[in-house]
């Protein structure tokens, strides 16, 4: 998992995938952390991004390093919000300050549950990591 967030966070906007309906959605991303031992994300509960992966939590995450390795991963949204997993998510990016605080009731935090990790590379290497 380290690895998988060290990639994230090397190349800081990736893309979340969901399904509304059938159909797929991606948006950019720009928040990873680690905490309690899991890949955690936020949202914003007003988002359709909460509200699809309310409705089904199958997710899948995209990002690619300027040096043309990429990252696939895919996995479960189990969202555990707490006043502690605000906090733990604003000290670990402060400019979400700029939008959310520990006690407001639309800032949502989430884990990757199953969560598989490919990473890629232009050659065609691959390899996959579990967590």
């Amino acid at each position: 998992m380290k690895e998988v967030l060290q990639f994230l966070t090397d190349n800081p906007i990736f893309y979340l995938a969901t399904v509304d309906g059938g159909v797929p959605k991606v948006r950019p991303f720009g928040f990873a952390m680690e905490w309690e031992g899991k890949l955690y994300l936020a949202t914003n509960n007003q988002k359709d991004v909460y509200k699809q992966l309310r409705a089904n939590p199958r997710l899948e995450i995209s990002t690619t390093s300027k040096t043309g390795e990429w990252l696939r991963l895919k996995g479960k949204a189990v969202f555990k919000t707490s006043r502690e997993s605000k906090e733990a998510a604003l000290n670990a990016m402060p400019t979400l300050k700029k939008m959310y605080s520990a006690d407001d009731s639309i800032f949502e935090t989430f884990y990757i549950e199953d969560a598989e990790a490919t990473f890629m590379d232009m050659k065609g290497a691959s390899r996959t990591v579990k967590f």
